[in-house]
């Protein structure tokens, strides 16, 4: 593939030949890859309908969001049998990643200073077939970003623990997969039993998921989450704080609605 100056390509890499419907979110800058502030926050918003501040535009501490550097992930090296990412850095505006060109099994996606942001751990048959490939990162990252307010927020009363809602830090640190075969063409996610442990002032968030085609059970894996919970759980707070949270998110997707609709009404002639 011959690269263009930061410019927008239709996939990541020529392992996958197909049209990937990721190519809005990323450009190509010198060789690496480089997502916007405006890119990350489509996809947050668009594609895995999350809502955390911190992938506004406008955000002080703005980072790119975990999952679409996992999908990049997938879509640059296919999926594999078991995969492990551990996420080590929060993805600014326009920083430029390396994935490099390579089939081993321990993967580093680091800046052009050598800073890594992503470690990939993969065994196991691997399929490049891009139907299943868009399915599962669809529905995976749709679950992913359901995980607030509907998952987190029992899970938080439950131990009676709470984030800071003037500036929550929730940190994305692992994702786990394990595939008993990749012998579909679609899959979907299904959220099991998830658990929270409490040590002191932080709380680790295990979101454990199954993954089925086809009716079938084909996969199991969980999403690791790092929380800071500097005081006691208190209910008012928190539903002012998720009332807020599902405001702005249901008059974006409602926007977003109208524009889409108006854009595909045709005059008649």
């Amino acid at each position: 593939m011959e690269f263009k100056p930061c410019g927008r390509m239709p996939h990541l890499s020529t392992l996958i030949n197909n049209n990937m419907f990721l190519k809005d979110f990323y450009s190509i800058c010198e060789g690496n890859v480089s997502i916007a502030a405006e890119q990350a926050s489509m996809f947050a918003k668009e594609v895995a309908h999350d809502f955390n501040p911190l992938h506004d535009i406008d955000a002080k501490r703005f980072c790119v969001p975990g999952d679409l550097l996992f999908s990049l992930a997938l879509e640059k090296y296919g999926l594999s049998q078991n995969m492990h990412f551990i996420f080590s850095g929060m993805v600014g505006h326009d920083v430029l990643l390396n994935f490099p060109d390579t089939d081993a099994g321990l993967i580093d996606v680091s800046d052009n200073q050598g800073k890594p942001y992503l470690q990939i751990e993969r065994s196991g048959s691997v399929s490049r077939d891009s139907e299943l490939i868009e399915s599962f990162i669809r529905d995976y990252v749709a679950f992913s970003g359901q995980n607030f307010p509907y998952v987190l927020v029992p899970l938080l009363a439950k131990e009676n623990v709470m984030f800071n809602i003037n500036r929550p830090l929730v940190i994305y640190e692992s994702m786990t997969l394990s595939f008993d075969h990749l012998d579909f063409q679609q899959a979907s996610v299904d959220m099991l039993e998830p658990k929270m442990e409490v040590n002191g002032k932080r709380a680790t968030a295990f979101l454990h998921f199954q993954i089925k085609a086809g009716g079938d059970i084909v996969g199991t894996g969980f999403k690791k989450l790092a929380i800071s919970v500097p005081s006691d759980y208190e209910a008012e707070p928190m539903q002012a704080f998720v009332d807020e949270y599902l405001a702005r998110k249901n008059d974006y997707l409602g926007n977003l609605a109208v524009a889409v609709s108006q854009s595909s009404f045709v005059m008649p002639e």
